[in-house]
């Protein structure tokens, strides 16, 4: 088996764009575009709300019950990125089951560039319907600034 270390990969047309060919030689992907840019698991159910791990995440803002802003250490290159959440475990003042939608954004907070506001939630959006979550989890895909 062989082995690659380096420190540094360099596209060679565009610096920081390395294409990476697919399966059957047919399809090519950008592996920077590739790459998630964030992600956390916030527990949300255990009193105060805490990042229990995260990438390019620098804080979580309480904002009241189940309803979250999130703010990136590294702000991303423009608002039209994709936020993909979920949300699991036993909430407090919520249902007892697991894969509960967790509702992304208020009316109020659209997202920008350095946040996003996420909010677990039963079945459709409402302020009425959020509870605290004990697993939410967020990834955030896009170009970074």
């Amino acid at each position: 088996m062989s082995e690659l270390k380096v420190d540094k990969f360099t596209g060679v047309g565009t610096a920081g764009s390395i294409v990476v060919t697919g399966e059957g030689n047919s399809t090519t992907t950008n592996l920077q575009q590739g790459l998630t840019k964030s992600w956390t698991n916030v527990d949300g159910g255990s009193g105060t709300p805490v990042i229990r791990d995260s990438f390019n995440h620098s804080t979580l803002t309480d904002n009241g019950t189940g309803d979250y802003t999130l703010a990136l250490s590294n702000s991303m290159g423009n608002v039209n990125y994709s936020l993909q959440t979920t949300g699991s475990g036993t909430a407090t003042g919520g249902p007892s089951v697991f894969n509960r939608k967790l509702t992304v954004y208020t009316a109020s907070a659209i997202p920008t560039t350095s946040q996003y506001v996420i909010a677990s939630g039963y079945n459709y959006y409402s302020a009425s319907n959020f509870f605290d979550n004990h697993y939410n989890f967020t990834e955030v895909l896009g170009d970074l600034a």
